[in-house]
């Protein structure tokens, strides 16, 4: 029976060095567009993927964008859902036009929604003295989700958008058509079309015409990840991760 892993990638797979301040062993993996590293393995997690590698076919399931993901150095072989699942890569690199196409109809509904969000997190910032500024996430062409990211990493003003913008916000009429997700320094507002789990399902339709029965595996480090890693036959979760401190009680 194959098997396949919907693997998320930043703090999953890899993370930046002030997240792993102890490790001695960093290897980079991914970059920004000036060629600078931004993201690093441990030894740990490089055992875990080539153990991986070797055991299942691995589905990159993320956030980044088409620019971010081809600046991650790890050869996939099969299918990549970027984008927070707004996007599907077929295993050729090429875009599922067919998934796209959907998406497309869809965020074009969300896309006054997003910008009053974005108006919403610019006004309390600002009333706030914060510096940081929201912008709408695009790729393909398409505006996907709002994002704001603290310039000075101050990660409490996010939470403070969150919870006294934000959510008032979400309880009204056009709010309620957009969830949140904030982990570390980023916070995003999402239309609730735009969600991983739905791609996963659609990448795992496409697997079963192929192959028959197949066994599937999800992990992720994010609360927002939890709806994927549930469309899969098992989790995984990384230790310390955000997901792992809601759903499992320290002794």
């Amino acid at each position: 029976m194959k098997k396949f892993l919907f693997v998320d990638l930043d703090d999953t797979l890899f993370q930046t060095p002030m997240k792993v301040p102890s490790a001695q062993d960093l290897e980079p993996i991914a970059f920004y567009k000036n060629g600078e590293v931004c993201s690093f393995t441990t030894a740990k997690q490089r055992e875990l993927l080539a153990a991986f590698s070797r055991e299942m076919t691995l589905i990159p399931t993320t956030a980044r964008d088409a620019d971010a993901f081809g600046r991650v150095d790890i050869a996939f072989k099969s299918y990549s859902i970027i984008d927070f699942g707004g996007v599907i890569l077929l295993p050729d690199g090429t875009v599922d036009e067919t998934w796209l196409n959907m998406m497309r109809i869809e965020l074009a509904a969300a896309y006054e929604g997003l910008l009053r969000a974005k108006k919403i997190i610019d006004d309390y910032a600002t009333s706030k003295s914060q510096k940081g500024r929201a912008r709408l996430v695009t790729d393909f062409g398409i505006p996907f989700y709002t994002l704001i990211k603290d310039p000075d990493k101050q990660i409490h003003h996010l939470a403070d958008i969150e919870q006294d913008a934000l959510v008032p916000w979400l309880a009204s009429a056009e709010g309620n058509q957009f969830s949140i997700h904030r982990n570390a320094n980023n916070l995003a507002v999402l239309p609730r079309c735009l969600d991983k789990s739905r791609a996963v399902n659609y990448v795992r339709q496409k697997l079963e015409s192929e192959y028959g029965e197949i066994l599937t595996f999800g992990m992720g480090d994010s609360l927002s990840d939890a709806r994927f890693m549930t469309a899969c036959d098992y989790a995984i979760l990384p230790r310390n991760s955000q997901l792992a401190a809601k759903v499992v009680t320290p002794l």
